[in-house]
């Protein structure tokens, strides 16, 4: 039987290898998708801007420019004295007012260049707000990957933190069973959510949704303290958790909360005797005519009080007896106390109640 156990412990330890192994390649996976999202969101950019420009480039034509050959002179002619000496003088001249005359009565806009000059400025501008804009957005888009990177890190290795707790938890409040958490989509764990799958002492797997009541109440407290060891919480009000649990589960779960949680306070209201007799503090909640009253109770300053002997003449008002421990409350209803063990100087702190009606008072512990 022992190497059997030896065995499996083995193989559990060897799962829970492979069960990282398996982490690790898939956020090693989940790293590489995001690379490949980025590089495919940066080509679909650059093909867009691709095919901005090549439209730009679509529109522009060559613009034909009226002139005639003979006036596009590319250099001075040299004349001979001998070729001077043909030449008519006042021919000469007229050509020369001909032309004076021309140039005279073209009328070029020339503010056609004050207004090149303030369309290239308004495009520089706008082409620096474009470059500014665009590196603000990648600064903006590289910090956002960043944190979601840093949160599925975070997630991830609590995930893992919490499950391995989940699973001592479970298995010390039921003394042999077995919980776990999946990630429906371990790629993406923010998409489909979390399973948290049961298997109760000698039964098989299941989902929480299909266990008992007070199987669902154990999965539930072994997840909370799971959450409580990785995370703490200062405090937990719990209303009635033990409701449906029988009495070897509640003693388990309020030694636990006792012992183990003392860093955390917890305000509980409680209906079971061995849940609030380890109370650091109790306040009882009662009714007396048609009215809500409260006391609270210092466990550790309580006295057992021993049944005091009542002679028989006097004996028809209310009497203890049986071995019970009573004193009277308003209008005669009986209540019993218990004696506490805790010291005062313990942080943890407790609550539980116990039911009553018509003057038998409703007990809750609140924190000391």
């Amino acid at each position: 039987m022992e190497e059997k156990k030896e065995e499996m412990e083995e193989m559990k330890q060897e799962l829970d290898d492979k069960l990282k192994v398996i982490n690790k390649i898939r956020t090693a996976e989940v790293e590489m998708k995001n690379q490949l999202d980025d590089l495919q969101q940066s080509l679909a950019d650059h093909q867009r801007r691709s095919k901005h420009w090549k439209d730009l480039l679509s529109e522009l034509v060559l613009q034909e420019v009226d002139y005639e050959e003979e006036e596009v002179v590319a250099e001075l002619q040299e004349f001979a004295e001998a070729d001077l000496e043909l030449i008519d003088k006042q021919e000469l001249e007229q050509q020369i007012q001909q032309l004076e005359k021309e140039l005279s009565s073209a009328k070029p806009n020339l503010s056609v260049l004050d207004e090149y000059k303030k369309r290239e400025e308004e495009y520089l501008a706008r082409a620096k707000d474009l470059e500014e804009i665009t590196l603000r957005r990648e600064e903006a888009k590289k910090a956002y990957d960043e944190l979601r990177k840093r949160r599925l890190d975070e997630f991830m290795a609590g995930f893992q933190v919490i499950s391995m707790r989940l699973k001592e938890m479970y298995q010390m409040i039921t003394l042999g069973g077995n919980a776990e958490l999946e990630l429906v989509d371990s790629l993406d764990p923010f998409s489909e959510g979390i399973i948290f799958s049961v298997m109760p002492p000698k039964k098989s797997w299941k989902n929480i949704s299909n266990l008992s009541g007070g199987e669902k109440t154990l999965s539930s407290l072994a997840l909370v303290f799971a959450l409580h060891h990785y995370k703490p919480t200062p405090l937990y009000v719990m209303d009635e958790i033990d409701a449906a649990l029988d009495f070897r589960n509640v003693s388990i779960v309020a030694n636990y909360i006792k012992e183990r949680t003392r860093n955390a306070q917890f305000v509980i209201i409680s209906l079971r005797n061995n849940m609030f007799e380890l109370a650091d503090r109790l306040v009882g909640i009662y009714k007396t005519d048609n009215k809500t009253k409260s006391i609270s109770i210092n466990p550790t300053a309580i006295t057992v009080l021993r049944p005091v002997p009542v002679p028989a003449s006097q004996s028809g008002g209310s009497q203890s007896g049986g071995g019970n421990n009573t004193i009277h409350g308003p209008q005669g209803a009986p209540r019993r106390l218990s004696t506490m063990s805790k010291h005062a100087s313990d942080l943890g702190s407790h609550t539980a109640s116990g039911s009553g009606s018509g003057g038998t008072p409703r007990l809750s512990a609140a924190a000391q």
